[in-house]
């Protein structure tokens, strides 16, 4: 197992509890039902991709790059669309509208998630 992709997937989904937690008590009575929703979604897609690191993580026998730049997509791709979606659902709370500029960053995001698992379906595909 890769003692560096467990330990990072350990921390995103120890946070991502800890989001869920907050969305689902601290923050029911700040934000909208819309709002809300925002934060789920970025709490269930970070947990998606915990579950994909630790996937990646049993790969022990594959030494090669795309295994890597499979975590480093899923990694940043859990910064950027997880992230930005909890700063843009909490941007009123915080009072700073102006968060809305990160509206672009969670598609890229969302980006990243997608070159991770096509990366992943390469590292199989090239796999002997």
């Amino acid at each position: 197992m890769n003692k560096k992709i467990i330990i990072t997937a350990s921390l995103f989904g120890a946070l991502a509890v800890i989001c869920g937690a907050f969305g689902a008590h601290a923050l029911k009575a700040v934000l909208t039902t819309s709002q809300l929703e925002v934060w789920h979604t970025a709490v269930q897609y970070q947990f998606y991709h915990v579950f994909a690191l630790l996937f990646l993580s049993t790969f022990t026998r594959f030494k090669n790059r795309l295994i890597d730049a499979s975590y480093y997509l899923f990694s940043f791709g859990i910064v950027f669309f997880s992230g930005s979606l909890y700063l843009l659902s909490c941007r009123e709370a915080l009072g700073m509208p102006g968060l809305v500029y990160l509206g672009p960053v969670t598609p890229i995001g969302g980006l990243l998630f997608i070159a991770g698992w096509f990366t992943l379906a390469l590292a199989a595909f090239r796999n002997k």
